[in-house]
C-alpha cells in the first residue's frame, strides 16, 4: 500500500472499475452491501442523507442494504445476523467506536469489513489509507481490495487502534458523564475532565509481564497499541498492521504539567508526541494490579474490567477493504 503500509496476503483481486463493475460483484455475490450507520451518533444521518448515501452506491452497480443504528446493541445485532447469513462484505459508517463495535463481530469470520469514515479522528481509516471523503470512501468500499490486518484482544475485548490504562479512561468517562447529564459539548466537557484529573493527579501501581520478564511502574497512565506506533509523530500513525505485535508505551512519573500534557496528547490523538515513555512490543503481555476492577479505555471506550488484563495479538484476524493494488 502507498504510504509504506504492509499487509498480508490478499485473498482476493481488486474489482475491475467501468462498465464491467456490476458483472463483478453479480459474480461475486456482492450485489447488495450490507452498510450499518450509527444514527445515535446524532449527525442527522437520515431522511435525504441516506437517500443521498444509497445513490452514491448504486452509481458504482450495487444495491446498498441500509441500516441506521441507534443503539451499539442494535449495530451488532445487524452485523451477527449478517455473518450468519453469509454475508461477504459489512460496510461501518461512524467513528473509531462504530468502526471497532462492528469491526468486533467480523473479527475471524470470512466476512470483509467495508468503512466510511464519518468520526472525528478516524484513526484506523487513516492508517489503512481510507478516504476521509465519503465520495472516494464509498467507490473504496466497491473497487478496493482485502487487506488483512492485526486486532488486538483484551480480556475477550476487541481493540483495531488502542488500550490506555489510568488517566486517559477517567477523562473520558467523566467527559461523557458531563455530556450525557450536563448537556456540555466534548471540548468543554474534556476541559473539566482533564483539570478533575489534575487535581487528583492520580498514580497506578502495576506489574507488567512482557518477553519473559516482569516490570514494575508507579504511573498516572499505561497505552498498549495495535502494532507500533510510530515516535515523535502524531498518535495513529502506524506503519504497518501486520506485525503481530502489539506495543506497550509506559509513562514513567511526571509533573502535574506532564500529566496535563499526557492527557492533551491523549485526547488529540497525539500522544506520540509525549515524551518519558518506556516502550516494549510483544505479541502478548499482562498488567497486574492490586485493584479488584480497572477502567479501560478500547478503542475511546470505557469498559471496567477484573485484573490481570490479559493482553494478545491476534494476527491477520480482520479482513478490510483498502485502496489500491498491491504495487
Amino acid at each position: 500500500m502507498a504510504g509504506g503500509l504492509h499487509h498480508g496476503d490478499l485473498d482476493t483481486a481488486p474489482a475491475p472499475r467501468g462498465q464491467n463493475v456490476i458483472n463483478y460483484f453479480r459474480e461475486n455475490a456482492l450485489d447488495s452491501i450490507i452498510v450499518i450507520i450509527n444514527a445515535g451518533a446524532g449527525q442527522g444521518y437520515c431522511g435525504g442523507w441516506t437517500a443521498a448515501l444509497a445513490e452514491k452506491f448504486r452509481s458504482h452497480g450495487v444495491e446498498p442494504d441500509i441500516t441506521l443504528a441507534k443503539s451499539g446493541a442494535e449495530m451488532v445485532a445487524r452485523v451477527e445476523q449478517a455473518v450468519a447469513d453469509g454475508a461477504p462484505l459489512v460496510v461501518a459508517g461512524g467513528g473509531d467506536g462504530t468502526i471497532n463495535a462492528v469491526a468486533s463481530a467480523l473479527v475471524g469470520s470470512a466476512t470483509r469489513l467495508g468503512v466510511l469514515p464519518l468520526g472525528t479522528l478516524n484513526h484506523f481509516a487513516k492508517d489503512l489509507k481510507i478516504p476521509l471523503d465519503l465520495d472516494a470512501a464509498v467507490a473504496n468500499v466497491v473497487q478496493g481490495r482485502v487487506c488483512k490486518v492485526d486486532v488486538g484482544e483484551v480480556n475477550g475485548r476487541i481493540f483495531l487502534n488502542n488500550s490506555g490504562l489510568g488517566i486517559y479512561p477517567d477523562i473520558v468517562r467523566d467527559r461523557e458523564q458531563q455530556q450525557r447529564h450536563l448537556g456540555r459539548s466534548k471540548w468543554p466537557a474534556f476541559g473539566r475532565a482533564l483539570f478533575a484529573a489534575l487535581r487528583r493527579f492520580p498514580f497506578m501501581s502495576v506489574r507488567l509481564k512482557i518477553n519473559g520478564e516482569e516490570h514494575l511502574r508507579r504511573t498516572p497512565f499505561v497505552f498498549i497499541g495495535n502494532n507500533e506506533y510510530l515516535q515523535g509523530l502524531t498518535l495513529g500513525a502506524r506503519e504497518r498492521l501486520d506485525s503481530g505485535n502489539l506495543c506497550l508505551y509506559v509513562a514513567q512519573k511526571p509533573t502535574r504539567l506532564g500529566l496535563l500534557r499526557y492527557g492533551l496528547h491523549a485526547m488529540l490523538g497525539k500522544l506520540g508526541e509525549a515524551r518519558d515513555f518506556d516502550v516494549l512490543s510483544a505479541p502478548e503481555l499482562i498488567i497486574e494490579t492490586l485493584h479488584h476492577h480497572m477502567r479501560v479505555a478500547t478503542d475511546g471506550e470505557v469498559s471496567l474490567m477484573k485484573p490481570p488484563l490479559c493482553y494478545r495479538s491476534r494476527a491477520a484476524a480482520l479482513s478490510v477493504i483498502v485502496p489500491g493494488q498491491e504495487g
